[in-house]
C-alpha cells in the first residue's frame, strides 16, 4: 500500500463528501477563487471521499475556492480508493474533473510504475491532459545510503528524459526522509546536486517546516529548480499541522520566494477539515 509517512495523518474513517460539505458554512462553500493566484489541492488526503463520490467531492472543493487539483495514478496507488478509477480511461477521468470546474495538470506516480510501465503511464498522462508527472518518492528503505539515493536520482534522470521527449515535465516530491543526513550531507541537497535541473523539477513539501526547513530558503537557494509545492502549516506550540495561515510559515515571503524558485502550482495537502480555513486564508492573502 502506498502511504504518506512521517507527517501526514490518515483520515479517520470514511467521511462522505456530503457529510463533510454539510459541516462547512455557506460563505465558505460559495467562496470565489483568489483573483491574483490560483491554488489547488492534492487528492491524497481526500481519497476516501473521492472513492465514495468523485464528482461530489470535486465540486465540494470548487465550492471552497479551489481551482486546481493534483491526482494520484490509479494504476500505481493500488490498495487505495484510487484503484477504483482503473476502469476509467484518462480521458473519462479528465472530463469528470473538468466538469466539476477544476483544472488538473499534475499527478503523482510511484517510482515502481515509472520504472516498469512508463509508456502506458505517459499515454494516460496525455489522456488526462497533464503537463507534469511527479514521482511521489523513491521509497528507499530507512537504512538506504546517500549512494542509494544518487543511483535512484540517476534512474529518475533517465526516466525523465523519456518523459521530456513525450512533451511532459517530470518532477520529484519530497517527504521527511529526504531531509535526513546521510554520510555527513543532507539527502535533499545531495539529490539536487544529482538530479538534472532541466529534466527533473522539484515539488517542495512545506510540511518539513516541522523539522526546521523553510521552503522559501530552498526556493532562493536553488532558483528555477521547482515546479510546484504542497502546502501545509505547523504549530510549534501544539506540535501539529494546522490550517494554512495558523502556523509558523510566513506565507507572504513563501509566495515571493516561490517566484524565484520557479513554482507554478500550489496544492494544499492536509487533513480534510483544514481545507476550508486554508482556502479562506489563501483567498484573503
Amino acid at each position: 500500500m502506498i502511504t504518506r509517512r512521517d507527517f501526514l495523518k490518515t483520515t479517520a474513517g470514511a467521511l462522505g463528501a456530503t457529510a463533510l460539505l454539510g459541516r462547512l458554512s455557506p460563505d465558505l462553500r460559495a467562496a470565489p477563487a483568489a483573483a491574483s493566484r490560483s491554488f489547488g489541492f492534492q487528492t491524497w488526503t481526500l481519497r476516501e471521499q473521492l472513492g465514495q463520490d468523485l464528482p461530489g467531492t470535486l465540486k465540494m472543493m470548487v465550492g471552497l475556492g479551489y481551482r486546481e487539483t493534483e491526482f494520484c495514478s490509479p494504476y500505481g496507488y493500488t490498495n487505495t480508493p484510487f484503484e477504483k478509477f482503473n476502469p476509467l480511461s484518462g480521458g473519462e477521468l479528465r472530463r469528470m474533473i473538468a466538469d466539476s470546474g477544476l483544472k488538473c495538470e499534475s499527478s503523482h506516480f510511484t517510482m515502481g510504475e515509472l520504472r516498469g510501465n512508463l509508456g502506458p503511464r505517459i499515454e494516460w498522462a496525455h489522456q488526462m491532459g497533464l503537463t507534469q508527472m511527479i514521482c511521489s518518492s523513491f521509497w528507499l528503505p530507512k537504512e538506504a545510503t546517500l549512494d542509494d539515493y544518487r543511483r535512484s536520482c540517476d534512474e529518475l534522470n533517465s526516466i525523465a528524459q523519456t518523459i521530456r521527449t513525450a512533451g511532459l515535465q517530470a518532477g520529484f516530491h519530497n517527504h521527511n526522509m529526504e531531509f535526513e543526513r546521510r554520510g555527513g550531507q543532507l539527502t535533499y541537497d545531495a539529490m539536487l546536486e544529482r538530479l538534472d535541473p532541466a529534466l527533473v523539477k522539484m515539488q517542495f513539501q512545506t510540511a518539513v517546516i516541522q523539522l526546521g526547513f523553510q521552503a522559501a530558503e530552498y526556493f532562493r537557494k536553488y532558483p528555477g529548480r521547482f515546479i510546484s509545492s504542497h502546502l501545509s502549516d505547523w504549530s510549534t506550540k501544539e506540535k501539529r499541522h494546522v490550517p494554512i495561515g495558523q502556523g509558523v510559515i510566513d506565507w507572504k515571503d513563501f509566495f515571493a520566494a516561490a517566484e524565484v524558485g520557479g513554482v507554478k502550482n500550489f496544492f494544499v495537502e492536509m487533513d480534510p477539515d483544514t481545507f476550508a480555513p486554508s482556502a479562506k486564508y489563501l483567498q484573503a492573502l
